[in-house]
């Protein structure tokens, strides 16, 4: 189920990726509705005749879920389950049980519990039916259910101090990790990008990894760390494969896998993978740049890699291997076409790594040599300030995202 709001909402008309999500989350979608409102009903969010449409949906098909796009409130969420009769989830319960049934590690499973104790202490409020049990009498405040309610909201919150100081100790031993890794002089990179964009397969062929890959959103969670040999740099960068992004993820499931991101927000490059195949290619670069910027890792170098060229029809293919890309504002970065399942532009993506990695650090020995910040200038300019051919064919792409 999705809503149009109009203009400034979010809103995917297709339901596709919610389809994929449900999917991921081992359902099988039967039937998609639309609706469109210029505001949220306050008890239904679509109103009582888009209720019953959707009851007599579910009726028919004998559906056991319905699935909402947006964030539903709690009071929403449970006067929904009452009209319909069966469960109701949003977006976010449906991301964080995908989550919860992937993470592997244990930090991983840290992080997933934290999110999803923090979505559920906001629904409380008489939800479930032992919560009536508790009944209101001499010396008593309060009615039906309050006694129950308050005891789940402390055992709730003294289990949310408890995940927190836990993940408090793995960010601690990741500080140690980094800080060794700095001693040793370890360039780091790491692969970001909207999930199914191909990071996990990508990180495969690079290292020779078996990391899990599958044509899924959010197949692996935990990052995963290797290091990746550049045979004319003559040596070795560390390559993590971090979290996936999607569009309206959570804020609480970022704020939860900090911990994980910080691969990201620590790295020297970023290698940005893109579904050159997807036909919203750009809603996708968009929202991870997003997610970027939330984490604070908007300024860190990047390299853009259109993935996934082995499904692109000939006539869509690019008429170069490598090019480069103004985004708004005027920065230019490097984009390479590759494939990572036939291994096209493996090799370039190599050297374009070993080229990059050697002028930030030469930069950074100038600017140490010089006493000025190693940050004095916005670092994805360095990677594009020089070799840029300003009478570039414009047919190569240069001013488009689309390959």
């Amino acid at each position: 189920m999705g809503v149009d709001f109009g203009r400034g909402a979010s809103f995917d008309p297709t339901l596709d990726e919610l389809a994929l999500l449900a999917e991921s989350a081992g359902d099988s979608p039967v039937a998609r509705v639309i609706a469109r409102r210029k505001a949220p009903d306050a008890a239904l969010f679509v109103g009582s005749g888009k209720a019953d449409e959707i009851k007599a949906l579910v009726l028919g098909h004998q559906a056991h879920t319905v699935l909402f796009d947006q964030a539903l409130s709690p009071a929403q969420q449970r006067n929904l389950e009452q009209h319909l009769g069966v469960p109701v989830a949003d977006r976010t319960a449906l991301i964080l049980e995908i989550f919860a049934a992937r993470a592997k590690s244990h930090e991983g499973k840290l992080q997933v519990e934290l999110a999803r104790l923090q979505y559920l202490s906001t629904r409380l409020v008489r939800r479930w039916s032992h919560l009536e049990r508790q009944s209101g009498g001499i010396g008593m405040r309060g009615g039906p259910g309050e006694a129950q309610i308050e005891l789940d909201r402390r055992m709730i919150g003294e289990r949310i101090k408890s995940v927190k100081e836990r993940l408090v100790k793995v960010k601690r031993q990741r500080n140690t990790q980094r800080r060794a890794r700095e001693r040793n002089n370890n360039f780091s990179v790491a692969l970001v990008g909207y999930t199914n964009a191909g990071k996990s397969t990508l990180f495969n062929a690079l290292v020779k990894a078996r990391a899990y890959a599958a044509d899924q959103l959010f197949a692996t969670l935990d990052t995963t760390t290797r290091q990746l040999y550049l045979e004319e740099a003559g040596r070795s960068v560390s390559l993590s494969d971090t979290v996936g992004f999607i569009r309206d993820l959570p804020h609480k499931l970022v704020e939860a896998f900090q911990a994980t991101l910080r691969e990201a927000t620590e790295a020297d490059l970023l290698l940005h993978v893109i579904d050159a195949a997807s036909p919203v290619l750009d809603e996708q670069m968009e929202e991870v740049d997003r997610v970027l910027a939330e984490i604070g890792a908007d300024g860190i170098p990047q390299i853009l890699v259109f993935n996934k060229q082995d499904l692109l029809e000939e006539s869509q293919r690019p008429r170069v291997a490598s090019d480069w890309l103004e985004l708004p504002g005027g920065i230019r970065v490097q984009r390479v076409f590759v494939s990572s399942l036939t291994g096209e532009g493996l090799d370039l993506l190599r050297r374009e790594i070993t080229r990059t990695m050697q002028e930030l650090e030469a930069r950074a020995l100038l600017n140490k040599a010089a006493g000025l910040p190693h940050d004095d200038v916005d670092p994805r300019e360095r990677v594009i300030e020089e070799d840029f051919d300003d009478d570039a064919d414009p047919a190569t792409g240069t001013q488009s995202t689309k390959p």
